[in-house]
């Protein structure tokens, strides 16, 4: 029942993404997010998975339709302010989702991370994906998120900056270079736009964890849909999650943490 009483929803964000049956990464990480700061969240599920902080073990891609299916639906009825997208599992869900988005909702911010390789080490996505993406995708995202391992496999340079720098020649509004993973004391994330490149630096935090990419896509997609610019998402988006890392749950079985 809806109670035409309370105030109407103006803003809400959407994720396109694959679900995760143990709640930290994927759909449930991004709507957590979402929530957390205070934005509504709407979800699109573009596969099922099953995993955990050891491995992901199985994967269960949705359709196209249906995909295209659910994304109409929140279209239809919600005010979207921004979209992120998450794990795509074919070539097919790439190229009917960007057909809705330029056809729907070319004006909304579209953050895009590029979920090719889990932080298990799983690829959850196929090869020819990646050419999807690079023609379809990028050009109407405002911000694509690649870790270092996602930009050499998306440009093919062995340079990551570099690599990043030609993502750029997609079209794409800019690119977030995530330098996580390594084991530096310092961390350098790298904002490449048109306009140069912005450098972020954080406490290289110990440990692993799950989740790190999608909640820092989904907080930048959130700050979006409240208005900010790219470079003032990013900033909160990046220091989001190190607040998150510094307050991350214990691990349980496997070696990663995940974030609260």
């Amino acid at each position: 029942m809806i109670d035409e009483s309370s105030p109407k929803l103006t803003t809400a964000a959407l994720t396109i993404a694959g679900s995760d049956s143990c709640g930290g990464a994927g759909i449930q990480a991004d709507l957590r997010t979402f929530h957390t700061l205070g934005v509504h969240g709407a979800s699109v599920v573009t596969a099922v998975t099953a995993q955990n902080t050891l491995k992901v073990s199985a994967t269960q891609p949705i359709s196209a339709a249906v995909i295209v299916a659910q994304l109409e639906a929140v279209l239809d009825d919600l005010p979207i302010r921004a979209i992120k997208t998450g794990m795509l599992p074919d070539a097919a869900a790439i190229e009917s989702v960007s057909e809705i988005f330029q056809s729907r909702c070319s004006n909304v911010p579209l953050i895009v991370d590029p979920v090719l390789i889990a932080t298990s080490g799983a690829s959850l996505t196929v090869e020819d994906t990646i050419s999807a993406l690079r023609d379809h995708l990028f050009p109407l995202a405002s911000l694509i998120t690649p870790n270092l391992a996602e930009a050499a496999a998306l440009s093919a340079s062995e340079d990551p900056i570099e690599g990043a720098r030609g993502l750029l020649d997609t079209g794409c509004g800019g690119v977030l270079l995530k330098g996580g993973h390594g084991e530096a004391d310092t961390i350098v994330d790298r904002l490449i736009t048109a306009q140069g490149m912005a450098r972020f630096e954080h406490a290289n935090q110990p440990g692993e964890y799950h989740g790190t990419g999608c909640t820092l896509s989904a907080a930048i997609a959130a700050r979006m849909a409240l208005g900010a610019s790219l470079f003032e998402a990013v900033e909160f988006g990046i220091e989001h999650v190190q607040g998150a890392i510094a307050e991350a749950r214990l691990p349980l079985k496997g070696n990663l943490h995940l974030l609260p």
